[in-house]
C-alpha cells in the first residue's frame, strides 16, 4: 500500500509539527514507507491530495483540523472524478475544528488513531457538493464532507479564524466565544430554501446547516440524526429569535437537545437550494464549509452518495 500523508504544520498550534519525531515514528511502525507532503497556504492540501491520488497513492491520511481534512477529501473526489480511480482518505485530527473527526468517534492518542486506521477496512461514506458565489463574485464549487451552513456560522468562522488565540486556547471555548460575540453583530438574514422537490421555504434565519456529519462550531451537535452513508442531508433551520434567547439556546445545540425546539425546523433532502430574498446585498448570507467561509448565497448543496472512500 502507497501511503501519503498530508500535514497542516500550524494545525492546533503547530502541535503535530512539533511532536513530528514521534508522529512519523508511529507511522512507520503502523503503515512502513509513507510520503510527507506539507502545505503552506490554504488550498495547498486539496492540489497535493490529487496529486498523490494521481500518483497511484492508495491511502491518504489527512493531519490537520476539519479544514485540512475537507480540502484533502476535495482532492481526492476530484482524482477520481477524473480518472475513477479510488484513493482512501484516513484522518489524523489536531486543529481548532475536529468536528468530523469527533462524530467518527476517533481516539485521541496518535498513535491509537493511526492503529485504528491500518487495521480498519475503508466504508463507503457520503459527500457533498457545494456551488456559492465567492468572495470575488464568481461562481465557485468544491466538495465538503462534514457539514456546510451559512448565516451566522459563516461569520463566526471568519472571526474564529481571525483570531489571534486559535490554535491556544481550547476550540470549544473559542467557538463559543465567537459566536456569542457574532450572535450580538449579527443580522438576521430572509432566505428561500427549497430542499429536492419540495415547496419552498420562506424563513428570516439566523443559520442554515445543511449536514452529513452530525458536529460543527467546536463541538455542536447540529444534526444529531445524521448519518454518513445514508444519502441524505438533514437540513437545520434556525429562525430568527431576539438574541439573548439566541445565545442561551446555543448551549441545546452541544448537546443535540434542540429537536422540538419552536424555533428549529429540520428537513431530510439530496439537493438543497438557498436563495437570498428581496436584496441580494443585505440578504447573500456567508457560507460555511467545513470550517472555513470563502463566500456567499445563492448556493446549491447536492449529496454524492457513497462517494468517498474512509478508512475510520
Amino acid at each position: 500500500m502507497k501511503v501519503g500523508v498530508v500535514l497542516n504544520p500550524i494545525a492546533g498550534g503547530g502541535r503535530l509539527k512539533r511532536h513530528w519525531p514521534e508522529v512519523a515514528a508511529s507511522l512507520k511502525t503502523h503503515f512502513g514507507d509513507f510520503e510527507l507532503r506539507e502545505t503552506q497556504a490554504e488550498g495547498d492540501a486539496e492540489r497535493l491530495a490529487l496529486d498523490l491520488a494521481a500518483s497511484g497513492f492508495d491511502l491518504v491520511i489527512a493531519a490537520g483540523g476539519d479544514g485540512t481534512a475537507s480540502e484533502v477529501a476535495d482532492g481526492l473526489l476530484q482524482a477520481f472524478d477524473e480518472s475513477g480511480r479510488i484513493t482512501e482518505l484516513g484522518l489524523l485530527p489536531c486543529g481548532t475544528g475536529i468536528d468530523f473527526a469527533r462524530g467518527l468517534g476517533l481516539p485521541k492518542e496518535v498513535d491509537a488513531v493511526l492503529k485504528r486506521i491500518a487495521e480498519a477496512k475503508a466504508r463507503k461514506v457520503d459527500a457533498g457538493r457545494i456551488c456559492y458565489i465567492d468572495d470575488h463574485g464568481a461562481l465557485a464549487s468544491r466538495h465538503f464532507i462534514n457539514i456546510a451552513s451559512l448565516g451566522l456560522s459563516g461569520a463566526t468562522d471568519r472571526a474564529v479564524n481571525a483570531d489571534k488565540r486559535k490554535g491556544k486556547m481550547s476550540a470549544k471555548a473559542l467557538f463559543l466565544w465567537r459566536t456569542v460575540v457574532e450572535v450580538i453583530r449579527y443580522r438576521f438574514q430572509d432566505v428561500r430554501i427549497t430542499v429536492d422537490d419540495g415547496a419552498p421555504v420562506e424563513a428570516r434565519m439566523a443559520l442554515v446547516a445543511v449536514a452529513n456529519g452530525k458536529f460543527f462550531g467546536g463541538g455542536m451537535m447540529i444534526a444529531p440524526d445524521a448519518e454518513l452513508a445514508d444519502g441524505q442531508f438533514d437540513i437545520v433551520i434556525l429562525r430568527a429569535a431576539g438574541k439573548l434567547k439566541l445565545i442561551w439556546d446555543i448551549r441545546l445545540l452541544y448537546g443535540g437537545r434542540h429537536r422540538n425546539h419552536p424555533a428549529i425546523t429540520i428537513l431530510r433532502g439530496r439537493k438543497v437550494v438557498v436563495e437570498p430574498l428581496g436584496d441580494v446585498e443585505k440578504n447573500g448570507a456567508l457560507v460555511d464549509i467545513d470550517g472555513e467561509s470563502p463566500g456567499r448565497i445563492p448556493a446549491t448543496f447536492e449529496i454524492l452518495p457513497g462517494a468517498l472512500a474512509l478508512r475510520y
